[in-house]
């Protein structure tokens, strides 16, 4: 005889289904990341400058710095899309909300941290052997012939690097969201946000194209049109995660 269920029931844990969206929606996501900057400049400013400090302290120590740097990235990152979500449902969005993910989140968002920063590390070490492979070898045979080994060995490094990085990013982009808000353990949130990247992978190109246009742009007035780009990438990155996971 089987038991009768105790009420209230549980609610169904979230499977991290996505659904397909149109190429066109990045630019939608744009529209939104911009809403929510404009609407609260200062705040924003105030965020990614006090973000970039902390990275960039961590990044000059040695050896350690920087594999801590992407270690504590997808903590910033749920802390950056809380306060799109509070702004986004009409509530005065803190400051201090950036650090609710070293809180409530840590030991499920430290993984997710824990997969980029050994992918970034190792990402490195591939493309710094074969830049550094290629660089000897042109050194070596010198003329024109050690010119087109140390051409070839950037180009090989720089299709590694994107063979080994887009993927990372891929299972990392909406992560730190589906553990924040969701409470999806770290390697389904990862899966989760992955098959969703690919399943949308026209948008996201186009969306990835789009930001590395602007990153150009960007850099152009000594770095500091990131101080702009960097929050209208993180607001349009959470309209993402709600256009793609509705369920959200």
């Amino acid at each position: 005889m089987s038991e009768t269920p105790a009420f209230p029931m549980a609610p169904a844990a979230f499977s991290g289904r996505a659904r397909r969206v149109d190429a066109g929606a990045c630019f939608d996501w744009l529209r939104q990341g911009w809403a929510l900057f404009v609407a609260e400049p200062a705040l924003w400013l105030g965020v990614t400058v006090l973000s970039l400090i902390g990275l960039l302290a961590l990044r000059i120590v040695p050896l350690l710095g920087p594999f801590a740097a992407n270690l504590l990235m997808p903590l910033l990152a749920a802390g950056g899309f809380s306060l799109c979500r509070r702004q986004s449902e009409g509530d005065k969005p803190r400051l201090e909300t950036l650090f609710v993910g070293f809180q409530a989140s840590a030991t499920n968002l430290v993984p997710v941290g824990l997969a980029y920063a050994v992918a970034m590390l190792l990402g490195g070490i591939v493309v710094g052997l074969t830049v550094g492979g290629s660089v000897a070898g042109g050194l070596w045979t010198g003329g024109t012939v050690g010119l087109g080994m140390m051409f070839g060995g950037v180009l090989l490094s720089g299709l590694l690097g994107l063979v080994l990085v887009v993927p990372v990013l891929m299972a990392v982009l909406f992560a730190p969201a589906l553990v924040f808000f969701n409470g999806m353990p770290p390697v389904e949130a990862m899966k989760a946000s992955f098959l969703a990247c690919a399943q949308n992978a026209l948008a996201m190109g186009v969306f990835l194209l789009i930001l590395l246009v602007l990153a150009f742009f960007a850099a152009l007035p000594v770095g500091l049109g990131f101080l702009l780009l960097l929050p209208v990438a993180m607001g349009a990155i959470y309209a993402a995660y709600r256009d793609i996971f509705p369920a959200t």
